[in-house]
């Protein structure tokens, strides 16, 4: 059996480091290519160190993955978290911080919302039918672009990869999806994300400003799958938090 990955980035490490070492970002992902566009995407940091990515659904609301929230089985405090927004190279971009108590996680996936002061740029179109198989879809985030040490080739600006999706029943995916669950599987087109890409979108492909958001990336074996939270299945649930 495939063993599951979770590629969030471990603060423990990052503390022990003391400092992330800027990768050159021509080879973004692990085999992918730096965008060129994405405004609605965002990176979280924790204590000032880059951990995951989320993208903005709502003027006020980040979505990510649950599991970023989290280290060693306890809830990161919120005073902790930061967004960088705005800019494709996140040394660039706006900080924005969650605002007290105001985090919401799915029930069913591995999603979390976070309300945030309202953000000035471009927020996410929210998929309302489910990913094909066979679909080309594309992953963006700033995570490792290496597999050997991801804390020390976390990539400063934002880049992408492009991914198929297979059937959850694949053999490949086992421990990954599950029919009937709340993620999709994908297998390698030109890339795959890893650490630090956690939480961020899995969007459709098309001219830019008409990408849906498909799916939260939430994990991969770093070489030919991964794993994402589809966002069809969870729309109900994220029109809900993001009215209040």
């Amino acid at each position: 059996m495939v063993r599951r990955v979770r590629v969030l980035l471990l603060t423990a490490a990052l503390l022990l480091t003391g400092s992330v070492i800027w990768s050159a970002p021509a080879s973004a992902v692990i085999g992918g290519a730096k965008s060129t566009y994405g405004p609605w995407a965002v990176r979280m940091l924790i204590d000032g160190q880059p951990t995951c990515t989320g993208t903005a659904v709502a003027p006020q609301w980040i979505l990510t993955a649950s599991h970023c929230f989290y280290e060693q089985a306890q809830p990161v405090a919120d005073k902790r978290i930061s967004f960088r927004v705005g800019n494709l190279d996140m040394r660039k971009g706006t900080t924005v911080r969650p605002l007290p108590g105001k985090r919401v996680g799915s029930a069913k996936a591995d999603m979390m919302l976070v309300k945030v002061p309202k953000m000035k740029i471009p927020t996410a179109r929210l998929a309302t039918a489910g990913v094909r198989v066979g679909q080309t879809v594309r992953q963006y985030g700033w995570g490792a672009t290496c597999t050997d040490d991801e804390n020390a080739c976390q990539s400063p600006v934002l880049k992408q990869s492009d991914l198929r999706v297979v059937r959850p029943d694949d053999r490949r995916c086992q421990g990954y999806t599950a029919p009937g669950g709340p993620d999709f599987c994908m297998e390698k087109v030109t890339g795959v994300p890893a650490g630090g890409d956690s939480g961020g979108p899995v969007m459709s492909i098309g001219a830019h400003g008409t990408e849906t958001l498909l799916g939260v990336f939430n994990g991969s074996d770093r070489e030919t799958v991964a794993q994402a939270g589809e966002v069809s299945q969870q729309l109900a649930w994220i029109r809900s938090v993001t009215r209040r």
